[in-house]
């Protein structure tokens, strides 16, 4: 069966229906409305003579036909985008679109002044940033690049790790004159906590080869890293924070660390994006600048203490 101009621009549309979940979602991605991108589904199922999909006002589902025919469907719509991601390479300026997503705090303490940086050395690429805690479905929004804290289990995501930022245990010097400085690892257990939600509640701390594990809990949780900054600074209990974020509080007396001769586990941050997007040069440009700037970064990784 040869196929047409019309139905490889349906089929298209077919592969980012299941890729972004629904109609709507497709007909947003693709600048479409949503009566264009049904017309496009109806005329390729009456094309093909099979039902693709199973339809309902709250979900769609692949039939076992359309399972397979996403598949094929899916590739061509890849090595298009491919193809597009080649002929940018051959430009001697790169420009086009990077859509970023990235936790709040360290958007704004780390990622931010990055991108500004990037923007100046590449001033035609437009950046599009989205900040938020929430783990953001990067195929369904159309992300480029996710920086994130572990490279999670996305089916056909790629990771690269970016940095590895260090964390200490901090509170505020009114906190500690309440209740005192704890002088090891079993006296943390003991005391209030601001947690964080997105980690877990324990604590391993390491010191000449040895671990000591504690579990951390209080009456204030977030599931934002600066708001817990802020409880923190603000005397409600010891905190785990990042280097990044502590040192400058330290250097101006708001927090202070305890246990500075134990270690904690490093924060791996990894860039995710989808696969076949670091063909993309404006991509791996922006990658291998986060990743010496990260490096370049000192206070990201080391506390030197006033």
């Amino acid at each position: 069966m040869d196929v047409s101009f019309d139905q490889l621009k349906s089929m298209v549309v077919f592969a980012q229906v299941i890729e972004q979940g629904s109609l709507s979602a497709a007909a947003k991605h693709l600048g479409l409305s949503r009566a264009v991108v049904s017309y496009h589904l109806k005329k390729l199922e009456a094309q093909l003579e099979v039902k693709l999909l199973n339809r309902s006002t709250r979900s769609i589902k692949l039939t076992e036909a359309g399972i397979a025919y996403y598949e094929r469907c899916r590739v061509i719509a890849e090595q298009a985008s491919a193809a597009n991601q080649q002929i940018e390479n051959f430009k001697n300026e790169p420009e086009g679109l990077l859509k970023i997503t990235c936790p709040v705090n360290m958007g704004l303490q780390t990622v931010i002044p990055a991108l500004n940086n990037f923007k100046s050395v590449y001033p035609k690429i437009a950046l599009d940033v989205i900040l938020t805690d929430e783990v953001v479905n990067i195929m369904k929004e159309g992300m480029d690049l996710a920086i994130r804290g572990a490279p999670l289990p996305d089916s056909g995501l790629q990771a690269i790790k970016l940095a590895t930022l260090s964390t200490c245990i901090c509170a505020s010097p009114q906190y500690f004159k309440q209740f005192g400085r704890p002088k090891s690892p079993s006296d943390l257990s003991h005391h209030e906590w601001v947690t964080y939600k997105l980690t877990s509640g324990e604590l391993t701390l390491n010191k000449a080869g040895r671990s000591y594990t504690v579990k951390t809990q209080g009456s204030i949780s977030t599931n934002n890293a600066a708001a817990r900054t802020s409880f923190v600074e603000a005397g409600h209990g010891l905190g785990r924070i990042p280097i990044y974020d502590a040192w400058p509080k330290i250097k101006a007396g708001l927090l202070d660390t305890v246990l500075d001769d134990y270690t904690l586990a490093d924060i791996n941050v990894f860039g995710v994006f989808p696969p076949g997007a670091a063909n993309s040069k404006k991509l791996r440009l922006l990658i291998d600048y986060l990743k010496e700037y990260f490096s370049s970064r000192a206070t990201l990784n080391y506390l030197q203490k006033p």
